[in-house]
C-alpha cells in the first residue's frame, strides 16, 4: 500500500517516517521523499494516529489525488537538485514527465493552476538555493557550480542568481565570509 506525505523533503523526514511506522507496527518496502510504501494494509485507527504523529512534526498525510501528484512534481524536482550528483542529459520538462510517467504539459497547468507559479520558476528557485548552498561551502568554483545545475554557463547562472537575490553570487559569497569571520569572534 502506498501513502504520500506532504513537506516530506530531507533525510531526517525520512529517518521520522521510519520510526513512526515501526511503533505503529507497520513494515515499509521503501520510504522515499514524499511517499512510502507499506506491505500491508493500514487500518483506520492506524492511519488517524500516523497522521496525528506527523502532523506533530510538520509532516502532512495527503489523501487528494492533485495533492498528491504537486506534492511528486515537487519531490522529483527537489530530488534532482538537491540530492542528485548526476548531470542531466534530457531538459528537465523530459525528465519530470518521464519520471512520473504523465504528459509535461499536463503536469505544467496542473502545477501552475495548485501552486501560482510555473515548474520553472519552481526548479530555477530550488537551483538558486543549491548554488547559495555551494557558494557558501566553498567547496565548488562558480564554473563547477554552473555545470553541476546544468547551466549553459556562469553569466547565466549569475544572471538568474542576482534576479532571484538581488545580489550576485560573488558578493554572496563575500556576505557568507564576513558572517563566518563574525561568528568566530563571538
Amino acid at each position: 500500500m502506498k501513502l504520500y506525505i506532504k513537506y516530506m523533503v530531507s533525510l531526517r523526514c525520512k529517518l521520522f517516517v521510519k520510526n513512526e511506522l515501526e511503533k505503529l507496527g507497520l513494515h515499509y518496502i521503501s520510504v522515499e521523499l514524499g511517499m512510502i510504501e507499506i506491505k500491508e494494509d493500514i487500518s483506520e485507527s492506524q492511519k488517524q494516529e500516523f497522521k496525528l504523529n506527523l502532523a506533530k512534526s510538520g509532516l502532512e498525510l495527503i489523501d487528494d489525488n492533485r495533492s498528491i501528484l504537486i506534492d511528486k512534481i515537487k519531490n522529483v524536482i527537489i530530488e534532482m537538485i538537491h540530492y542528485s550528483d548526476e548531470v542531466l542529459k534530457v531538459n528537465y520538462s523530459d525528465y519530470i514527465a518521464q519520471k512520473l510517467n504523465y504528459d509535461y504539459t499536463y503536469l505544467s497547468n496542473l502545477f501552475s493552476e495548485v501552486k501560482g507559479i510555473t515548474i520553472q520558476h519552481f526548479i530555477i528557485k530550488h537551483k538558486i538555493e543549491r548554488a547559495k548552498e555551494l557558494i557558501l561551502y566553498n567547496e565548488l568554483n562558480l564554473t563547477e557550480i554552473a555545470y553541476k545545475l546544468n547551466y549553459s554557463s556562469v553569466a547565466h547562472l549569475s544572471n538568474q542568481f542576482k534576479k532571484v537575490t538581488g545580489h550576485t553570487p560573488t558578493f554572496y559569497k563575500k556576505i557568507g565570509q564576513k558572517r563566518k569571520q563574525n561568528l568566530e569572534n563571538l
